[in-house]
């Protein structure tokens, strides 16, 4: 029996692949003004940046209740078995909410196999866990081969971004240990990365040159085997520089396999346009 995939829209993939690879899709939302929008679905994100740099703060919830409980009614009467890879929930409340309608489901329906993943992982980071995940199923693996390779990922997953304002991911909630690279010194950039599912400030650098260049560095010293890898780049209204930055690590770190994509309209919504990302693993899986 084949193994359907199950994302959501945090995982900031194109719209586009998840009709390609039979991946089902749960938008967060944004809420903006008095509407509300489903991510990646009613909204780009140059909407949001563009609201942000007029003043305004969206605000985001998780993906809809309702919306679980039709796909999984619908997956248990077909006896569908499925993995959902879920955004971190130290970020959103959305992998609680699908666990507790997956309960309720099988309250109903005994049988009804779903195993829900915490992925701790962000935007493109667990971008990559769900692409390889969908490439196994594909291929006709089991759900236990999948769920392995899945854990592993999410595990070895390495997350280095930076953003032009602290104060979007502060505002919002969204970042651990914050107070200490606060302060709003003259051209310091902050260099953060994820810590069991949450963002955290790890590095200061003064000037967007120095910092780019220790992102390097850093993917020097926590990757592994590079050239082997597909390296994740993910931007919010950037494309300009992740262009640049491809170039950089297919250069300097011999990496051929680099994907480029836009931070969605819900994590962007508390990163703020400016904010650029790499995702990579500090452990390749063994064959």
């Amino acid at each position: 029996m084949s193994v359907k995939i199950l994302a959501d829209s945090a995982s900031d993939l194109p719209l586009s692949f998840f009709g390609e690879n039979g991946v089902t899709l749960f938008p967060l939302k944004v809420h903006l003004g008095e509407k509300e929008y489903d991510d990646l679905l009613t909204i780009e994100p140059s909407t949001v940046y563009e609201a942000i740099r007029s003043g305004q703060m969206p605000k985001t919830s998780q993906a809809s209740p309702s919306r679980f409980e039709e796909v999984f009614r619908e997956m248990a009467r077909s006896n569908e078995t499925g993995i959902y890879v879920a955004f971190s929930s130290e970020l959103s409340g959305t992998y609680q909410t699908a666990v507790m309608i997956r309960e309720q489901v099988k309250e109903e329906y005994p049988d009804f196999d779903l195993t829900v993943i915490d992925s701790k992982c962000a935007s493109l980071g667990c971008g990559l866990v769900v692409m390889e995940a969908a490439k196994l199923a594909k291929g006709g693996a089991s759900k236990e081969e999948i769920l392995k390779d899945i854990q592993f990922r999410c595990e070895h997953m390495e997350h280095l971004f930076t953003v032009d304002d602290l104060n979007h991911l502060a505002k919002g909630g969204r970042l651990s240990k914050a107070s200490a690279f606060m302060g709003g010194l003259l051209n310091i950039k902050p260099l953060l990365n994820m810590d069991d599912g949450k963002l955290v400030p790890i590095e200061k650098h003064r000037g967007q040159k120095k910092l780019l260049r220790r992102i390097i560095e850093m993917m020097k010293e926590r990757g592994q085997d590079l050239p082997q890898q597909t390296v994740g780049i993910s931007h919010a209204d950037c494309f300009e520089l992740a262009q640049e930055m491809k170039e950089t690590i297919k250069n300097e770190l011999n990496v051929e396999n680099i994907i480029i994509s836009d931070i969605g309209a819900a994590i962007g919504s508390h990163t703020g346009p400016g904010t650029i990302s790499f995702f990579f693993l500090n452990e390749l899986p063994t064959k």
